[in-house]
């Protein structure tokens, strides 16, 4: 089982969105664990292209064409992580999780929420240049106990900052939990803006909220 990791792992390297949906589908197939598929496949190869483009070793359209990849990847395997979520019975937590305003980037809010929903949470994705207080307007409708905010640009971390300050003016901070995270932020910048939460990758954001949520 673990040559698909490795094989899925290489195809998001290649950037190769055809083999990527086919092994893809072949895990759906097989009944092969979705939620090792994406850790231990998709994410460990866009992983490695992040390390290759620090690096100065790949160029911009590499990074693209491995992101567009994994896109392809997430868009299959969300769905059966879904389904292993709901099999889990009540959900440990709600959380409402978009990217902020002005800010497009969608992969690292993707494989947090596909964490989450394979850890039992109900994720409510808002999806990407969202506003401060349409995050909180959807919180306040599902009863959400966490906000996720990501960011993956310097120029719309402060955007973390405006939903909680959002909550602070409108007397509802006590109300939710704000998790950040995304590239430029970390737990100085949580601890600065007054953030609940700050996690580095999806899996410590999952330990975070349990361990927050006492679940």
């Amino acid at each position: 089982m673990n040559e698909i990791f490795e094989e899925l792992k290489q195809a998001i390297i290649d950037g190769d969105e055809d083999i990527v949906e086919e092994l893809s589908q072949k895990v759906i197939a097989e009944s092969i664990n979705p939620v090792d598929a994406v850790q231990l496949g998709l994410i460990k190869g866009i992983e490695v292209v992040g390390e290759l483009w620090k690096a100065g070793e790949v160029f911009l359209p590499d990074v693209m064409m491995s992101a567009e990849a994994m896109k392809v990847g997430l868009g299959l395997l969300e769905p059966e992580i879904a389904k292993l979520g709901m099999s889990q019975g009540e959900a440990k937590g709600k959380i409402v999780l978009g990217t902020v305003e002005g800010d497009i980037h969608d992969i690292g809010k993707n494989i947090t929420g596909a964490m989450f929903t394979a850890a039992g949470y109900k994720v409510f994705d808002v999806g990407t240049d969202i506003k401060a207080e349409d995050f909180v307007l959807k919180a306040q409708e599902v009863g959400a106990d966490i906000i996720g905010a990501s960011a993956l640009l310097t120029t719309t971390m402060s955007a973390q900052k405006g939903i909680i300050d959002y909550l602070k003016e409108h007397n509802l901070r006590d109300q939710f939990k704000v998790f950040i995270g995304g590239g430029p932020t970390s737990q100085a910048y949580a601890d600065e803006i007054g953030a609940d939460g700050w996690a580095e990758s999806a899996d410590e954001a999952v330990a975070l909220a349990d361990r927050m949520l006492g679940k």
